[in-house]
């Protein structure tokens, strides 16, 4: 079993949900609101206004449990959706050694 957990902007979110709902390897998905730092270039037309403003941009994690030969086929189809939106978003994988029900 793997995790792959991807950050990406806000705005994103819509589109991803959308896509994450028609992939059939995908039985559910989280995600959680989280803020974006570090140093920006202010040429970066992807940041807002607002984001520069107050020093950081709004982004959204995912979290996606699959089964390692899973990963590449929503990663493939998440790479669709998140290039119409400048090639804005990371993502990582790891091995996840034990998962239940509580």
């Amino acid at each position: 079993m793997k995790s792959l957990m991807l950050v990406v902007h806000a705005n994103m979110q819509n589109d991803l949900a959308d896509r994450l709902r028609t992939i059939s390897c995908v039985k559910g998905f989280t995600f959680s609101k989280v803020q974006g730092h570090g140093s920006h270039d202010a040429s970066d037309s992807f940041l807002s206004m607002r984001d520069r403003v107050v020093g950081y941009s709004p982004h959204i994690r995912i979290e996606i449990l699959l089964e390692e030969e899973q990963v590449s086929l929503v990663l493939d189809q998440l790479r669709s959706v998140v290039k119409h939106s400048r090639d804005q978003g990371t993502y990582w994988v790891t091995a996840v050694e034990e998962s239940g029900l509580l």
